[in-house]
């Protein structure tokens, strides 16, 4: 059953506006939103995918870097959104300005429910446009299981 299609909804920022459209049902559950336009004025920030790894880490990669990272989901993906939370602030933004993630998993099976939550958590009510992926493995570290690279929409100072 659908319900009707509310209007543009603001976030708190002002800096862009969530879309809904045909098909839109209040009753379903989901971690994405179809749309978000920034709107006029917004600067839009670009974040590098992040992962529980160090942001900061030598190129070419020394496996003792990684040696600390937690095995479990729930351990990576808290890191991983703390680090999200540090480029946010680094650029002026908050967690409701993310207009957008790429989701990158290498068991999407096992760990989306657990990333679903937290990342529901993290944004408190805040829900941004995304697109999931399931990867062989990621770049970084073999042990790795998510990144997340993510666009936010601010206000123009």
């Amino acid at each position: 059953m659908t319900s009707a299609v509310p209007q543009p909804q603001s976030v708190p920022s002002g800096a862009s506006e969530v879309i809904h459209h045909e098909g839109y049902d209040e009753a379903i559950r989901s971690p994405f939103v179809p749309v978000i336009r920034s709107v006029s004025g917004a600067r839009l920030v670009f974040i590098s995918g992040v992962t529980g790894a160090p942001v900061y880490h030598d190129h070419p990669h020394v496996a003792e870097v990684f040696d600390a990272v937690p095995r479990d989901i729930d351990g990576q993906v808290h890191n991983l959104f703390e680090h999200l939370d540090q480029a946010l602030r680094a650029a002026g933004a908050e967690r409701s300005d993310v207009v957008s993630l790429t989701r990158f998993f290498t068991n999407v099976e096992d760990d989306q429910d657990v990333v679903n939550r937290v990342q529901g958590e993290w944004f408190g009510g805040h829900i941004p446009t995304s697109a999931t992926v399931e990867v062989t493995r990621l770049a970084t570290d073999a042990r790795l299981r998510l990144e997340i690279q993510a666009i936010a929409a601010v206000p123009a100072d």
